[in-house]
């Protein structure tokens, strides 16, 4: 991403090129590959602190952005319109540009639940839990009742209980 404006007296100029990748359940990682001062260590403060804004800002429905590695591996400066507020911008805006080229994913609380029940009513519970997006992970027979575990996204499991008092006749 190319940072670049002008408007009277200095101007500014920053140019970084990213290289995302995840990081699955290890937050946010920062690699600095510069080689050969293509950008002075003195803005490379400035492209983090860019990067960490944005993912706070999220770049898909403003949600946070987690466990991702960015790795800085080029880039170019101008001697008199850089500055680390430049590399900042550039960081920014070059993380929001690599990450929804990357097709984003809003995650979202998902809740273990468990419903015991006579097996006559089995049917619909498992009907509902299926219309909430709940994925069955275990049946099994407790007696003469059913248990039945699910992960059910959390959004979808406001008013369950009512529901469940309905299917299982209370």
């Amino acid at each position: 991403y190319t940072h670049k404006k002008q408007s009277g007296g200095s101007g500014q100029y920053a140019k970084v090129q990213l290289v995302l990748e995840p990081n699955q359940g290890e937050g946010f990682e920062f690699v600095n590959e510069i080689k050969g001062g293509a950008i002075p260590k003195e803005y490379i403060p400035g492209v983090q602190k860019g990067i960490e804004a944005q993912m706070l800002n999220g770049v898909s429905a403003n949600f946070p952005v987690v466990d991702v590695k960015v790795k800085l591996i080029d880039g170019a400066f101008h001697p008199v319109d850089s500055s680390v507020m430049a590399f900042e911008v550039a960081g920014r805006a070059g993380f929001k540009e690599g990450a929804n080229n990357c097709s984003p994913v809003v995650l979202e609380p998902v809740m273990k639940v468990e419903v015991t029940t006579p097996e006559d009513y089995m049917g619909g519970i498992i009907g509902d839990l299926n219309s909430r997006r709940g994925m069955i992970q275990n049946m099994a027979v407790k007696g003469n009742l059913q248990v039945i575990t699910a992960a059910v996204p959390l959004a979808t499991m406001f008013s369950y209980i009512g529901e469940l008092r309905s299917l299982s006749k209370g």
